[in-house]
């Protein structure tokens, strides 16, 4: 069987990539990140969603990206709330998607799996600048000259399914997939297991939600 390495954040898009993944008939193995984020909640989903859909591996990497910070989600500063962000949001963390995407080109080529899957989109999304098409096309082509793998012609592929797809389309696809969305956690503030309901993360699922025309299963503040 085929393997993949799949970025799993316990969160909305990353469960519908592995969803996708499975469906397409590859062994799964995925990666979280303990990287030093105010809220690890995450992590707990991640867990959960990857011992209910039977992953054949879960690792959690630790990493400690509060030690340049520059994020509010890595450091104490307050997450911008309804909307009110008008450019690249503090929400970003500075290379988290290059970083990320490092760790899980090493355990690929460890695994012998040419396939990696992250959940990024470029619709409706809070423009991070990693999460652009010319950014993945950039690292993966970076991939295959940086590793043994790539040198020696088994070429390695960032898949990005979600891309170029709405919220409410990635929610649908992961619906007919049978995703269950109740076992995720999309929000960059949660309190208490429940999320805000108004941080731009927040609002995105909610918005895709609605457009898809059904019912967020989450417990909002």
């Amino acid at each position: 069987m085929k393997k993949a390495v799949i970025l799993l954040s316990g969160g909305l898009d990353s469960i519908t990539c592995l969803a996708l993944a499975k469906s397409q008939g590859f062994e799964c193995y995925a990666m979280s990140f303990r990287y030093g984020q105010r809220h690890t909640i995450e992590l707990d989903k991640a867990a959960e969603i990857a011992k209910k859909m039977g992953v054949k591996d879960h690792i959690v990497v630790d990493i400690d990206l509060r030690t340049f910070g520059g994020s509010a989600l890595t450091e104490d500063i307050e997450v911008p709330k309804d909307g009110k962000a008008k450019s690249i949001p503090i929400t970003y963390v500075p290379a988290r998607n290059t970083i990320f995407l490092s760790f899980a080109l090493g355990w690929a080529e460890v695994l012998k799996a040419y396939d990696i899957f992250i959940g990024v989109n470029a619709v409706d999304y809070s423009g991070y600048p990693d999460c652009r098409p010319e950014y993945i096309e950039s690292y993966e082509k970076m991939a295959n000259l940086a590793t043994r793998e790539g040198v020696e012609g088994r070429k390695l592929k960032i898949n990005t399914p979600l891309l170029s797809i709405t919220k409410a389309e990635i929610i649908k696809l992961g619906v007919s997939l049978g995703v269950d969305y109740s076992l995720t956690i999309t929000c960059y503030d949660p309190l208490d297991g429940k999320s805000c309901g108004k941080c731009d993360s927040c609002l995105l699922r909610l918005k895709g939600f609605k457009e898809a025309g059904l019912t967020d299963p989450i417990e909002y503040q």
